[in-house]
């Protein structure tokens, strides 16, 4: 019994409240410090102090390295950082880090959990000189179809914005590089949710909605536009628009467009001279007529099939497929179907 009195008379003190008396000081709590003393300087041990400020090199090469930092907001920082920076630079400056290193650094941001990194990432690659990305547009479409294939929509949503920058970019470039029209092609469909097989039995078991209201509609006509735009840049032929006409020099200069120096860094990259012998997904088609080959055998009956049934859904969707609908009848008017 009389540790328990104990312990209550303990439980009472806590909400006891003290008894001031008039000329005593107020009883100290326990947990108080005593400041009262006074000192000239205050010493810290291993205190580093320099009065010059890191340089922008130096501040741009650390933002890159926080690109893989696990924080989201760290990651969108350093992104804004070195966008301000690109994009801030003098006029014919060259770029703090040349893109062949900053690309294998920003291309795993694809497919960032985080929509701000990704659309941070974006505005980066927008800032980037587009002379510069064609050299490895091969390394780029890897990712872009990476994350075409995604499981989450929100990412698949976001790639389709990075094919459009990068046709934009380097249009014939990446149609042309290695698997860079059959397996991007291939990924579309997928994403569309198109069966690869133009049976209607494989039609029939495909449970795909086109146009509804919401974000899905939005979503499909994105992709469906972005399409559209991949297939102008690999089946329309585009040498006027880049001022390649041909040109009437007469005899006996007949055909010089086509003994001009190439503008391009690896003009023999197709002859593949000395890589293993690719499959026909992988093989690099950068003739035109190729390309509309290859389409008319593999992959033109699915797509009209996919547009038949997307332009029943009308709105943005209806519109989006009738501009798909039409760079293929213009990209394969002058087709004659022989192999």
């Amino acid at each position: 019994m009389g540790s328990s009195a104990k312990k209550k008379k303990d439980k009472k003190k806590d909400f006891q409240k003290p008894k001031l008396k008039v000329g005593k000081a107020r009883p100290k709590p326990a947990n108080f410090t005593d400041t009262s003393f006074k000192s000239k300087a205050i010493v810290l041990n291993q205190q580093s102090i320099t009065t010059a400020a890191p340089s922008a090199t130096s501040q741009f090469a650390h933002h890159i390295s926080l690109l893989t930092s696990r924080t989201d907001s760290q990651r969108r920082d350093s992104l804004s950082y070195l966008t301000t920076a690109i994009a801030t630079r003098p006029t014919n400056a060259p770029l703090p880090q040349p893109v062949s290193v900053l690309l294998p650094r920003l291309l795993p941001l694809t497919l960032d959990i985080s929509n701000g990194v990704r659309s941070q990432l974006l505005k980066l690659l927008r800032a980037l000189p587009p002379r510069d990305i064609e050299d490895h547009i091969g390394n780029v479409i890897l990712w872009i179809r990476a994350g075409v294939t995604n499981l989450a929509a929100e990412i698949r949503s976001s790639t389709m914005d990075m094919l459009a920058w990068a046709l934009d970019c380097a249009g014939d470039a990446l149609v042309s590089c290695a698997g860079g029209w059959v397996k991007t092609l291939k990924a579309l469909i997928i994403m569309q949710g198109w069966p690869m097989e133009s049976s209607p039995q494989a039609w029939s078991s495909t449970k795909t909605t086109f146009g509804k209201p919401g974000s899905d509609g939005k979503a499909l006509a994105k992709s469906l536009t972005t399409m559209a735009a991949f297939l102008e840049a690999g089946l329309q032929d585009r040498r006027q628009e880049q001022g390649m006409q041909l040109m009437n020099w007469g005899w006996p200069l007949n055909h010089v467009e086509q003994h001009m120096i190439s503008q391009r860094s690896n003009c023999f990259a197709y002859l593949n001279l000395f890589g293993p012998p690719p499959d026909e997904e992988s093989q690099i088609y950068e003739d035109r007529g190729d390309r509309q080959r290859v389409f008319a055998n593999r992959f033109q009956k699915p797509i009209k099939l996919g547009l038949e049934a997307a332009k029943q859904g009308g709105g943005d969707v209806g519109r989006a497929s009738a501009r798909v609908q039409k760079a293929i009848k213009d990209g394969m008017k002058d087709f004659d179907g022989l192999d």
